[in-house]
């Protein structure tokens, strides 16, 4: 496999944008749960989905992958799909299986880092299943917002909305199953800082 040169720094394009997106998910919950201002909300999750597609693009055009943009990026996106679904699920959007069953998922891959750390893995690389889960749900979400009402959009929005939700649900767990049996693979393998080399 080609190697991927990743840097150290800091001050980057793609971090500065994956900090733009961190800094929306609180400004998110209040418009969503405060004045209820649903467009606004909207256009905060719009913003989420730019700067996440803008920032891995950036990274790969400019070589400014870096470290820090590696945990950037996935922190962002599960903050996002958290905050969405406590929020709207105070605001009885979804029910309360939904809030609960997608950070369940995050809090058992949690609990494998320790294991991960033991051998000397900082975390395991995103892989193509879980960028499709999060792609779903990041669709599903708006379009669950949208379908609140009595209007045929809305109900084709709530449609829609739920056939993205069921999907990323589905993919997320299974993405999450996935990076388990990595985790037990790595486990199972010897060591590789205490392998001595042949003789």
């Amino acid at each position: 496999m080609q190697a991927v040169r990743r840097s150290n720094r800091v001050l980057t394009l793609p971090n500065a944008l994956s900090f733009v997106r961190l800094a929306g998910v609180p400004v998110f919950l209040w418009l969503l749960l405060g004045p209820e201002a649903d467009w606004w909300a909207l256009g905060v999750l719009a913003l989420a989905g730019i700067t996440d597609w803008a920032d891995g693009f950036a990274a790969r055009m400019l070589d400014q992958r870096s470290a820090l943009g590696e945990i950037l990026d996935p922190v962002a996106d599960r903050l996002y799909i958290l905050a969405v679904v406590v929020g709207f699920a105070l605001r009885d959007l979804v029910p309360w299986w939904v809030a609960v069953l997608l950070p369940a998922r995050d809090l058992f891959l949690w609990g494998l880092v320790p294991f991960l750390r033991r051998r000397g893995y900082s975390a395991l690389p995103v892989h193509f299943l879980g960028k499709a889960a999060t792609f779903n749900l990041l669709y599903a979400f708006p379009l669950l917002l949208l379908g609140e009402g009595d209007s045929v959009g809305a109900t084709m929005a709530r449609v829609f909305g739920w056939a993205f939700a069921w999907w990323g649900i589905a993919l997320y767990w299974w993405a999450g199953l996935l990076y388990a049996w990595q985790v037990r693979k790595l486990l199972a393998a010897p060591d590789p800082r205490t392998a001595r080399p042949d003789a």
